[in-house]
């Protein structure tokens, strides 16, 4: 399947800027007129409504709490440090930021087993030493029907470790080099790229290097995807970071957004996106605004197998 029915969400306790991840994310901005108590208030405001939205379309959530210490300001973004394969794999990927490696909980796998089959655990971490990263579905888009994995190379995707990654999980890696107008690497591919089942959102002008966007463009045609291409303006609203979910229970799959993101869409956009499946904006301009990421961020899906 594409889409996963069960996605995993940390709520945060000590959401923030987070001073280590801005040199290379250019979405964050500080708000200064905001209280620290305030900023968590918004936070568990935001999240606590995105979490009931979800169920409420069908989704199974499981919430983990984030744990105070050590202070962890972007656990909101759990997509970064871990996937959840069906065949029992997990993968613990090497994070760039040295104060968000602490998101890796050995507590949260443990929860996992109780609920999941977890055959194998494998442990990327290590390569932080050598400056290596590579940070989940952040860096790497899967389509998961057609075995065809993406990625935009930057400071926190590392393209021969992708490769290596790609090939271990038996997809083929296809790696880009993406821009935003000012001409720096955009952090996370999935800012500019969703792929679905049937679509994907692509900014396709910010892959600068004509035979990279060709082939970008060729693999996702290839695989019978309608190409939905949004500006670098609208990937600048979150407008590219997007992930569609299935309801437990079946029906259309629900395609996940932040109301920005939503708000950024054209009403053809909007029109092409609603013949794959329902639109499902979240309203969290707080945790989007100061952490840099957006409402596919706060999704990790969980591909597992039950154990019942």
């Amino acid at each position: 399947m594409q889409s996963a029915s069960t996605v995993l969400l940390v709520r945060p306790v000590r959401f923030a800027f987070n001073a280590e991840t801005a040199a290379s994310n250019h979405f964050q901005q500080a708000l200064a007129q905001l209280s620290a108590e305030q900023l968590q208030q918004q936070a568990f405001a935001e999240f606590d409504n995105a979490v009931a939205s979800l169920r409420a379309n069908g989704i199974d959530v499981m919430v983990v709490d984030d744990t105070a210490e050590p202070a962890k300001p972007d656990a909101v973004f759990p997509n970064n440090w871990g996937t959840f394969h069906p065949d029992g794999r997990v993968l613990l990927y090497p994070m760039c930021a040295p104060n968000r490696r602490a998101e890796r909980r050995p507590d949260i796998l443990a929860g996992l087993a109780q609920q999941f089959q977890l055959t194998e655990v494998i442990d990327l971490s290590h390569h932080e030493q050598q400056g290596r990263f590579l940070e989940g579905t952040g860096s790497i888009i899967f389509d998961h029907l057609h075995r065809v994995a993406y990625a935009g190379v930057s400071a926190r995707t590392d393209a021969a470790l992708f490769a290596e990654v790609a090939a271990r999980l038996g997809y083929r890696p296809v790696a880009f080099h993406a821009h935003d107008p000012q001409g720096q690497p955009i952090y996370h591919t999935n800012v500019m790229l969703c792929v679905g089942a049937r679509f994907a959102v692509l900014c396709v002008e910010s892959i600068t290097d004509a035979a990279e966007q060709a082939a970008v463009v060729a693999s996702l045609e290839a695989t019978g995807h309608e190409i939905v291409a949004i500006s670098l303006a609208q990937v600048a609203r979150f407008a590219g970071n997007m992930l569609t979910v299935q309801p437990a229970a079946g029906g259309p799959e629900r395609l996940v957004m932040s109301q920005r993101a939503y708000e950024a869409l054209t009403a053809a956009q909007r029109q092409q996106l609603s013949q794959y499946c329902e639109l499902l904006p979240l309203p969290i301009p707080t945790i989007e605004t100061i952490g840099g990421g957006s409402a596919r961020c706060m999704l990790a899906e969980i591909f597992l197998p039950r154990t019942t």
